[in-house]
């Protein structure tokens, strides 16, 4: 199986300080058809306001990842952690057991562009726990680079409670990059910005996603301008459900 999603096929909302795309159900959208793919139940892209963002609220039994793009995204959480992200840094949090956390635009001006995403942990009732690493963007040009992972695959990669890899890649026009994995795994790719052909299956444009399985092998070039993707290897686990909030 190998479908694209358009941009436009994505459920958008938009307030007077957010500003949010959803992949799959996630609060007030709910269709049956799609609400997860494998153990990736949530895939949000997020436009936060100057001095916005989202309050304390509570979480259980997810991997809940954000992927800072531009601005500054803090969180902080009921354990006491407290951290402000940048692009090239990445924040995990393992609700477990239940956590209470906040995430939040520090600045008064710019707004923070980012992605969070959420998976079904492999096990159920972890101790909560909350990591930030931080990875050199211009390693991900020409290549892709692994920012997190269940393996921990390479220097600046978050781990996480979940049989998944997070590759970054930044192509320039004609760049190219091969990704080989196995037929069994699921793949999910989004295009965050700019374009990239995919050999074989298709082009994509700024917000358009790949949801595929069955390819041992995944060939990318960068099309006018270039881009930048985000491609998720998976297992087929089943997911937990998913929930609401940020």
């Amino acid at each position: 199986m190998q479908a694209i999603i358009r941009n436009e096929d994505r459920y958008h909302r938009e307030s007077d300080w957010l500003k949010s795309s959803f992949s799959f159900s996630f609060g007030e959208f709910y269709d049956e058809a799609n609400r997860s793919f494998g153990p990736l139940c949530v895939f949000n892209e997020d436009i936060i306001a100057g001095g916005k963002g989202f309050g304390a609220h509570p979480h259980r039994e997810m991997e809940i990842v954000s992927v800072v793009l531009s601005g500054r995204l803090k969180h902080e959480d009921s354990a006491g952690n407290s951290a402000v992200t940048t692009y090239g840094g990445v924040q995990r949090m393992t609700a477990g057991t239940g956590i209470v956390h906040s995430e939040v635009n520090p600045d008064p001006e710019e707004p923070v562009h980012l992605l969070q995403i959420w998976l079904a942990p492999q096990t159920r009732r972890l101790e909560p726990s909350y990591e930030t690493s931080v990875f050199d963007p211009k390693s991900a040009r020409g290549q892709l680079l692994p920012i997190v992972s269940r393996d921990a695959a390479g220097p600046g990669a978050a781990a996480i409670h979940q049989d998944v890899t997070f590759y970054l890649t930044v192509l320039d026009e004609g760049m190219t990059v091969e990704h080989f994995t196995r037929e069994e795994r699921l793949l999910y790719l989004f295009a965050i910005d700019g374009q990239a052909e995919i050999e074989g299956i298709g082009e994509l444009f700024k917000g358009d996603t790949l949801r595929a399985d069955g390819l041992s092998r995944l060939s990318l070039k960068g099309g006018a301008g270039g881009g930048r993707l985000l491609l998720l290897d998976m297992g087929a686990g089943a997911p937990a459900g998913g929930g609401e909030g940020a």
